[in-house]
């Protein structure tokens, strides 16, 4: 059964829920599908917390497409970026692709004056995966009930002064029972329960 959407009332909220398969040829046509798509970002994810990476929040030029910041350097969205392009998805092109098709639709003019895209950092922006997601994927319903995340899904918070930030949901659990978040707030990829922080 489909989970209910929720209206996306704002740029950020609290916390944002997204289940963002519905990518490009990557789409999964059925249940069974999905869920092993779900599961193959979970388990990239994870991989990602044997790396050391640096928090760099820096602009940095970088090729188009496949392009990435040195691998020892990286924010939040970057951990997201290199899960899907584990699974053969570059979030670069795909991002890039869908602001010069759409780019009214992205905060980049009101957030950052800008009047073009720019594939060396768009999609490292949490605000404009926030807006991607939720045209490719869709927003799930926030619940404070931790039954209704699940390994995959994507989520992203406002942790105040208008600070974004996002991660992934994987198929770990914490001694709470909750499923835990990949995600660097600043000290690298980590597998943290912070999914109500």
């Amino acid at each position: 059964m489909a989970r209910p959407k929720t209206q996306f009332l704002c740029l950020l909220s609290t916390l944002i829920l997204f289940s963002a398969v519905a990518l490009a040829a990557n789409y999964p046509s059925t249940d069974a599908e999905r869920q092993q798509f779900l599961q193959h970002l979970s388990d990239a994810a994870i991989e990602r917390t044997h790396h050391t990476v640096l928090y760099d929040p820096a602009y940095v030029r970088i090729p188009y497409p496949a392009g990435d910041v040195p691998a020892d350097t990286g924010v939040c969205t970057d951990e997201v970026i290199r899960s899907y392009r584990a699974l053969g998805i570059d979030l670069q092109k795909e991002v890039h692709e869908d602001m010069q098709a759409n780019f009214s639709k992205y905060p980049n003019h009101a957030r950052w004056m800008l009047l073009h895209t720019d594939t060396n950092i768009d999609h490292r922006r949490v605000p404009n995966l926030m807006v991607f997601f939720s045209r490719k994927g869709e927003i799930l319903l926030i619940t404070r009930n931790s039954a209704d995340y699940h390994p995959g899904e994507l989520v992203a918070w406002d942790l105040g002064g208008n600070v974004p930030h996002i991660g992934i949901i994987v198929d770990r659990r914490s001694p709470s029972g909750r499923y835990m978040v990949v995600h660097n707030i600043g000290a690298g990829p980590r597998l943290e329960d912070v999914l109500f922080d």
